[in-house]
């Protein structure tokens, strides 16, 4: 595991722990009795690692959160035309449970508001509302990987107490705008909002929207590159309400959030983030969920319009000169994710190898938390009894190279090698 990585999370879940402003969800009974204390913060890489901090085991409902996921669903059935017609993509700039339709066409404005997501549900096929809903809680789990539990007693209590969303439903049926009866797109919606996740399988999901629909843990294609993209698109403009061009100029991950304390984010091609921490602001975002993702986004240096490369291709190639060593060539525009994974691949392969020596000669860009991490390198191996080498002639990580065991090339460094065995 990247040590480094993980000091950071719980450094940055430390930052934010002291701060208790926001309320719980008193509007649904059942959220206004959780404990308003819990903390938890995931984060999985492209290739299915998860890193974890704080309460990341606790199990909450989704809400607001399986918006953009039942949209994903609707659009792999249905496809994009069809979802298209009655469902629209603009941002509302209004609140998630306004009553926020299109003045021409009577459809809503987009599916990550109540109106938008209950007409999703009225579009997911199934001969009965109990197919639908599992065809709904399968897709969930297959992003997730793994089968999500159902909270009756959170459903119980949203349906007893939804008034306005059962008159969003009614006026969207005035409007011809369902696929469904409203009663049954209402049971739907509320079923899927009473799904039970952990931030860990929040990072899951995400980092499956973050590889193109297909599950790094599970290795299952859930949906196709177009949906995704599609649903991402509307996770950046409309995923966080009207808090949303805050977001993406603050935070710039397509996101969602939900009343019960979650946020799920995305880096495309990279990671996915699930936070939870239960006391909400006035537009139903986590108080300290949004204080997290931003100084993730800003210290990790995640914005998405940051993005010049994909994470996998951060090593050029693995090979060992001798018995006993292991050279890592890295290359291109290195970022966080990227260099994750050049340091976890590095510790967890040096079982049968003395040294490690990281060539990062043929490095254009590296932003400042991939070189922090590749910089902890050779003390993450040195905790291993490993010993760490570097290969950096351009001092693109070691600016100063009396500061450890750099080199200016390959040879070099197996020439010191061969010395310290001699000795």
């Amino acid at each position: 595991m990247t040590v480094l990585v993980q000091r950071y999370l719980d450094g940055i879940l430390a930052e934010h722990a002291g701060v208790d402003h926001g309320a719980l969800a008193s509007y649904i009974p059942e959220l206004a009795e959780v404990d308003p204390t819990g903390f938890g913060l995931s984060l999985s890489s492209s290739d299915g690692y998860v890193y974890e901090s704080g309460d990341a085991g606790v199990q909450f409902t989704m809400q607001s959160i399986s918006k953009p996921f039942t949209y994903a669903l609707a659009l792999d059935q249905l496809g994009q035309a069809d979802v298209d017609a009655r469902i629209g993509v603009e941002p509302s700039g209004e609140g998630f449970n306004k009553i926020s339709v299109d003045q021409v066409t009577n459809v809503p404005k987009n599916p990550m508001i109540n109106a938008g997501a209950i007409v999703a549900c009225s579009l997911i096929p199934g001969k009965t509302l109990e197919h639908r809903f599992d065809l709904v809680r399968e897709f969930f789990s297959a992003c997730a990987g793994r089968d999500l539990d159902f909270d009756e007693t959170v459903y119980l209590s949203e349906r007893a107490t939804g008034s306005r969303n059962r008159g969003i439903a009614y006026l969207l049926d005035s409007f011809g705008a369902l696929g469904a009866d409203p009663d049954d797109a209402l049971d739907l919606y509320i079923r899927q909002c009473s799904l039970k996740v952990t931030s860990t399988d929040l990072a899951r999901m995400a980092a499956t929207l973050a590889r193109g629909g297909h599950n790094p843990l599970t290795g299952r294609q859930v949906t196709d590159a177009a949906v995704v993209r599609r649903t991402l698109s509307v996770m950046v403009t409309c995923g966080m309400y009207d808090a949303a061009g805050e977001w993406v100029s603050a935070v710039g991950l397509p996101a969602k959030s939900g009343v019960a304390g979650g946020i799920v984010a995305v880096l495309p091609g990279q990671l996915g983030i699930g936070v939870y921490s239960p006391r909400i602001d006035a537009k139903g975002n986590s108080v300290r969920g949004m204080l997290v993702c931003r100084s993730l986004s800003q210290q990790l240096g995640l914005h998405f319009l940051t993005v010049s490369s994909e994470a996998h291709a951060a090593i050029r190639g693995v090979y060992a000169p001798r018995p006993g060593v292991r050279v890592y060539e890295v290359h291109g525009d290195l970022l966080f994710a990227g260099a994750e994974q050049v340091v976890r691949t590095a510790t967890r392969e040096c079982g049968d190898i003395d040294t490690a020596i990281l060539d990062v000669s043929r490095l254009h860009t590296i932003s400042e938390p991939a070189r922090g991490l590749l910089a902890g390198l050779p003390e993450e191996l040195r905790a291993l009894d490993k010993q760490g080498l570097l290969v950096d002639p351009d001092g693109s990580v070691a600016p100063d190279p009396s500061a450890g065991m750099v080199f200016a090339t390959v040879e070099d460094a197996l020439t010191a090698t061969e010395i310290w065995v001699g000795d």
